[in-house]
Parts: structure tokens; sequence; C-alpha cells
């Protein structure tokens, strides 16, 4: 059969952790690609869905680790495109959010590279989810607001006008800049009762939440062991997670529940 001309790149979102949340069609993509590159911010079991003969590429983002510089990732895309292969770039979460993928969609779009983005879920929605915290509640939170944590002291950031805004903050990538965050909302006029929750390694066997104040999370925080990504909520809807999980833990200790470690055991993964 004779080599294809012009290949595609599908820029797929990997979902906030479980490999079960990985969408059907983005599962087809890894099945069928001839190429897959992907980074710490994707789970690798899902590269068990890669044909044994595809060509797996580590492009790095391991936070204090070197890692491939955008600009050569958008290379690798084009150079095996052009080669007439599939190429899946596989992506933490959802491409467009955080992701990069509007620059890597920009960077094809202008080499004439065909591709397609297979939306995933974001961790933004996902982890507060999966720990029990609706980022909307008809009773106390009727909008909210994505928004990352590494751009605390730069000004691109408008903290207060956040925090006035949207009912509830959904802060990624937030973690070493926390106590700068919480500094911000209160000297934006944030109050410091304000409830927060800190949701690590979301929607895997192993997370773990912590519940604090706008006023007293920072110091929480620094007697919570971290071993991965920390997703941050802020507002009055962190009340239903605390709520959640009290009920869940009087009803574990009573043998009416299942703890999560032992249900994820039972569940059948795809």
């Amino acid at each position: 059969m004779p080599a294809r001309l012009l290949g595609k790149v599908y820029l797929v979102g990997a979902g906030p952790g479980d490999p079960e949340l990985i969408t059907l069609k983005g599962k087809r993509c890894l099945e069928a690609a001839d190429v897959i590159l992907f980074d710490e911010l994707a789970n690798h079991q899902l590269l068990a869905f890669a044909a044994a003969d595809a060509q797996l590429i580590y492009v790095g983002k391991k936070p204090g680790k070197r890692c491939a510089d955008q600009r050569e990732i958008e290379a690798l895309l084009i150079q095996h495109a052009r080669r007439g292969k599939f190429v899946v770039r596989l992506k933490g979460g959802d491409p467009f959010v955080f992701g990069r993928g509007g620059e890597e969609a920009l960077a094809l779009s202008r080499a004439a590279i065909p591709f397609e983005v297979v939306p995933g879920i974001s961790s933004a929605l996902a982890v507060p989810a999966c720990a029990g915290i609706p980022v909307t509640h008809r009773s106390c939170a009727s909008s909210f607001a994505v928004v990352t944590g590494h751009k605390v002291g730069d000004g691109e950031v408008k903290w207060g006008e956040l925090a006035r805004a949207a009912d509830t903050l959904v802060i990624l990538m937030g973690m070493q800049n926390l106590a700068l965050i919480m500094g911000r909302l209160r000297d934006s006029g944030c109050e410091p009762e304000r409830p927060v929750a800190l949701v690590q390694s979301g929607s895997l066997s192993c997370q773990d939440c912590v519940f604090g104040t706008v006023g007293t999370i920072t110091k929480i925080a620094a007697g919570w062991k971290r071993t991965g990504p920390v997703v941050i909520i802020v507002g009055e809807v962190v009340k239903m997670g605390q709520e959640l999980q009290r009920i869940e833990e009087t009803l574990v200790e009573a043998g009416l529940f299942l703890s999560k470690v032992t249900e994820n055991s039972k569940e059948v993964r795809i």
C-alpha cells in the first residue's frame, strides 16, 4: 500500500487522570496512531491502547525537569504529519484549557497540516466533581471561573475582579503560589472565611482533599503531603464537598459504604 502523501494530527484530551475518563474517540485515536507525543500531564496507562508498532515520543513537562520546548513539539507534529503519519498529541485534561492546544492548532494550520481537536474532560470540572464539589449550585453559585495560578505577580490575573464576578474560582497550577494567591484575594476584599478546598490527584484512587478558608488554607497546606497535581477551589460550594465527605466517612465507619480504594479495585477498567 502506498504511503499517504500527508498525514493528520489529532490533539487529544486525555481527561483528568483516571484512564477510564478518556473519550471513546480519544481511545480510538490512540489505537490507530502511528506516532504519539505524550507528556507527564496525561496518564501513561493510556499508552496501552497504542498499537505495538506505534512510535511513542516523550516530551516531558514534569515540574523542575527539562522538557521539550513548545516550538520543538510543534515541529515534531508537523514533521511526522508530512511523512504521512497519523499523529496523536496526547494532552492532560482538555487540549484547549491551559493545554497549549491553541498554539499547536495555529502552528499546524499555518503549516497546512490537517488536524482535529478531540476534546477531553477538563480537570477544572472533573476534579471538583470527584471531590463532591459542584462548581455551580442553585442556592449559592450561578457562575464560576477557571484561572491559572502560574501568573500571580505579573498583573495578568485580576484576582479582585474574579473574586467579585464569579461565585466559584477553580485555580489550576497554583500550589506553588498558594500563599500569594490567598493574599491577593484577601487584599481584593475576599472575606477570609470564604471556603477553600485543595484536591490532589483528582479522579485517581489516591485522591486526597483538604479543606480550609482563604485565611487558613496556606497554613493547613504546609503540613499536607503532596505527591500529585492539585486543583484549588474557592467558594461556598466547597461546603457541600465537606458535608458529603463527613457523611461518607460516617457511612464507611458504619460499614454501609465501601471505601473509595475498595470501590476502585472492584471497577472494570477499559
